[in-house]
């Protein structure tokens, strides 16, 4: 692994940084969030046209710069630091890549090059507020989180009329970005109870029956919003074999977009960070107190290289994160199967729990270390405070994160006994996954998995203690 950032790379980063400090500043980010769609179009079309942001890690087929997730990763730690309101998220991190894997020829044509320049804004609208479980970063029973058939998620149907399209009957809630896309990308569950699988299906707004409306979020900078869907066209993402087969496949590519989202995420979260610990440093050495800066205390020294310390080692884990999202995707194994997709995953959880981490304690410590004015609605701490609770409450919580990375790495020896269960849902110590019904899986000479000597090696059974 080279961990030195190319010349390309650093270019991109310092562009975006000069550009952003210039045209979004604190004033200027609570004044976009007050538009109808929630961020600075004008920001936005001049980010696309200058620097081609939201076709950065897209094919220069189809438009794009033709860079990778480790590119993105840098420009979205730049517009963490800024808390930029942006469409980015929504449309270049989750709803670009899945139209790149899952879409058929003709739609990749005619939607990503709309997405590169900036003129089509996306977003991925995903039942039961479960936007990490269907990502996978964080453990859930197989199909459970898109409604499983049954009641509640999002249903499909096809034309009654016999024709290609079909029909969503359902409501989504928290959707980033949700209410100003141009193109919604929704999962839904085709074929009823017995054949049920869960596909994607692009619906363009302005459908009928379609109703969108922006909900006040915690995290401002973020906008979220409903979606009721009541009989609306929409058109497959790709195609549909009737059978698991598409399923499967949709399945995979929203674990490949959940890997590099995760890097992409920590990496934005450590922006933020970041930004936090630098006001908060640059506020304790100007403010005084019994006739000296309050930053020449000991006890604010302790605390604030305790931030700087969390801030760094999250920084380091999203890079590499990144770094391990792009070899697996240039591999060919940039899902959940293979050595490096699964590498990728691990790293990109626990790199973002430790982002997530990171800028919580550095928006607590922002906001204690201000004093009073930190809690002001006119100063901006507040803000780097709204936006890490949000992000736990969205990509989280850090202990799921973490529970996953384990469970995907083994740590846990049989997948039954995981705390959250596997993905068929099996339970964790002495449930219907668990062979011996006590919470034990005999080793492959048929003794009991839990006396040291008997592991497949031959050697000790135990597993080392690995930190996560």
């Amino acid at each position: 692994m080279d961990a030195a950032f190319t010349e390309e790379q650093d270019e991109i980063r310092r562009t975006l940084r000069t550009l952003l400090r210039e045209r979004c500043g604190p004033d200027e980010v609570k004044a976009a969030v007050q538009t109808a769609p929630g961020y600075d179009e004008a920001l936005w079309r001049r980010l696309a046209g200058t620097l081609g942001l939201p076709g950065l890690a897209l094919s220069a087929a189809y438009g794009g710069v033709g860079c990778g997730v480790t590119e993105l990763a840098l420009a979205c730690e730049e517009t963490g630091r800024v808390l930029l309101p942006s469409p980015l998220l929504a449309t270049a991190v989750f709803a670009a890549p899945l139209v790149a894997a899952l879409g058929t020829e003709a739609q990749r044509a005619e939607l990503l090059p709309r997405i590169a320049d900036g003129a089509l804004t996306a977003a991925l609208a995903v039942p039961g507020r479960a936007l990490a479980e269907a990502l996978g970063l964080v453990g859930a029973r197989e199909g459970a989180w898109a409604g499983g058939g049954r009641a509640g998620g999002v249903q499909a149907r096809p034309d009654r009329d016999g024709g290609a399209g079909w029909r969503l009957y359902g409501q989504v809630e928290q959707v980033p970005g949700g209410h100003s896309a141009e193109l919604l990308l929704v999962a839904a569950r085709a074929g009823g109870y017995t054949r049920g699988r869960t596909l994607l299906f692009l619906v363009r707004a302005g459908a009928d029956g379609l109703a969108r409306t922006r909900l006040t979020a915690l995290d401002a900078t973020r906008p979220q919003a409903r979606i009721e869907l009541r009989n609306v066209s929409a058109e497959l993402l790709g195609v549909d074999d009737g059978g698991s087969g598409s399923g499967e496949a949709v399945a995979e590519a929203l674990a490949a977009v959940g890997t590099a989202a995760a890097a992409v995420l920590a990496a934005e979260a450590v922006g933020a960070a970041d930004a936090a610990l630098t006001r908060t440093v640059e506020y304790v050495r100007a403010r005084e107190q019994f006739g000296r800066p309050i930053g020449s205390f000991q006890a604010v020294k302790h605390r604030l290289a305790d931030v700087y310390v969390a801030v760094q080692a999250a920084r380091s884990a999203a890079y590499y994160a990144a770094w391990a999202a792009a070899e697996g995707g240039a591999s060919g194994t940039g899902g959940t199967g293979g050595t490096g997709g699964m590498e990728a995953a691990v790293a990109g959880g626990l790199a973002l729990a430790q982002a997530l981490e990171a800028q919580r304690t550095a928006a607590a410590e922002a906001v204690q270390l201000h004093g009073g004015i930190g809690f002001t609605w006119e100063h901006d701490a507040h803000l780097y405070f709204k936006r890490a609770a949000s992000d736990e409450l969205l990509f989280g919580p850090v202990h799921r994160l973490r529970a996953r990375a384990a469970e995907r790495e083994g740590l846990f020896g049989a997948a039954g006994r995981a705390p959250y269960g596997d993905h068929e849902g099996r339970a964790g110590r002495g449930g219907s996954g668990d062979p011996n019904g006590d919470g034990t899986h005999d080793g492959p000479d048929g003794r009991d998995g839990r006396h040291g000597r008997h592991g497949p090696d031959g050697g000790d059974g135990l597993r080392k203690a690995v930190t996560v």
